[in-house]
């Protein structure tokens, strides 16, 4: 299985419908909840490729996706899958 990352706000609903997608697919994850942490963000931006400073930003082997409309997008796509059942090169 891929590694999943995502960086959360506790009362972001956008966050919790990315996770609620990867939840029904079953997909374990690793949840950065970075709500008020400056620190925090500023490392998620510096990972991510667009300068987003909005949560949810999820990454799946390193590779960042974006946010929630993202994740769904490659869902309709037909490409998530794909992404969460390649193993993590190291």
């Amino acid at each position: 299985m891929a590694n999943v990352e995502i960086y959360t706000w506790n009362t972001c609903p956008f966050c919790r419908r990315a996770k609620q997608l990867l939840d029904r697919k079953g997909v374990r994850y690793t949840e950065y909840a970075i709500d008020g942490d400056e620190t925090a963000r500023d490392a998620m931006v510096a990972r991510g490729t667009n300068g987003r400073r909005s949560v949810p930003q999820i990454f799946i082997n390193d590779q960042h996706i974006g946010g929630s409309d993202d994740l769904y997008s490659l869902e309709r796509n037909g490409k998530l899958d794909k992404l969460l059942n390649q193993m993590k090169v190291r």
